[in-house]
């Protein structure tokens, strides 16, 4: 394996990361904390517990979750889309690094900085509303799942986009309303039974359920579930992204 090859792609991107860090780290805990004032202190203080839980605390992983999906994506698809922009991919291709040498770079540093946020929400959150977390290892541990297997969507996405309006048609059209109805604020067995098993197709509910049941120890769907599906999906976006640098689909011309 080319360790250093993979060092400098992992490298590059954290490097970029700090130097835009007030888009790539300030901007999104200052709208997350907005979240937090409006729904967990205005609006949470009228409102009764959810299965015990205060809401404010109560949507703490919902937006946590909600930010981590959109920069895991952001991070991974900007990340290799401009080497395609600027042609030198090229190089990349050309280089004695394989396409799991490059993914390992580009992934890591994605879900690195995912995780970074995710962590300095959390932190941030406890200034607004106080939480305890039943499950650190599980939080930890879905945190990290969550960041690679979007950081892995989003490099799809990166290759798969010409353009940089492409870029935010996914996460802005697609993933962000999945995240708004797939329990982010609220659970989802307050919804009619026909809106909950329709809502059971959305795949983000089984994150987010996963995600609080680290937290507060209660869950919409079963945890194994939800472990089992986030996996599905990883297992399904790393063979496309073979796929990818196997035939040079969006690559190579």
């Amino acid at each position: 394996m080319n360790i250093y090859g993979i060092r400098a792609i992992y490298r590059f991107e954290m490097a970029r990361t700090f130097r835009t860090i007030w888009e790539s780290i300030a901007a999104p805990v200052l709208t997350t904390s907005l979240y937090f004032i409006v729904f967990g202190k205005a609006i949470g203080s009228r409102m009764g517990d959810i299965d015990s839980v205060s809401y404010g605390a109560f949507i703490i992983p919902g937006l946590v979750m909600l930010s981590l999906l959109n920069e895991s994506i952001s991070n991974a698809s900007f990340g290799i889309y401009m080497p395609k922009w600027a042609g030198t991919i090229y190089e990349l291709l050309s280089a004695p690094v394989s396409w799991a040498e490059a993914l390992l770079g580009y992934v890591g540093a994605a879900a690195t900085k995912s995780v970074m946020l995710g962590l300095l929400i959390l932190g941030t959150a406890r200034l607004f509303v106080p939480y305890e977390i039943a499950h650190p290892w599980w939080m930890i541990a879905f945190l990290l799942l969550t960041a690679v297997t979007f950081s892995l969507f989003g490099f799809i996405i990166g290759l798969w986009a010409d353009s940089f309006q492409k870029l935010q048609v996914i996460p802005m059209l697609v993933v962000t309303p999945l995240t708004f109805l797939g329990g982010a604020f609220y659970s989802i067995n307050m919804l009619p039974p026909l809106w909950q098993k329709i809502t059971l197709f959305n795949p983000v509910v089984y994150l987010i359920s996963g995600f609080r049941w680290s937290f507060y120890g209660i869950a919409d769907v079963n945890v194994a579930t939800s472990i089992g599906m986030t996996f599905g999906f990883l297992i399904i976006c790393l063979t496309f992204v073979w796929w990818v640098f196997k035939t040079g689909y969006k690559i190579r011309n």
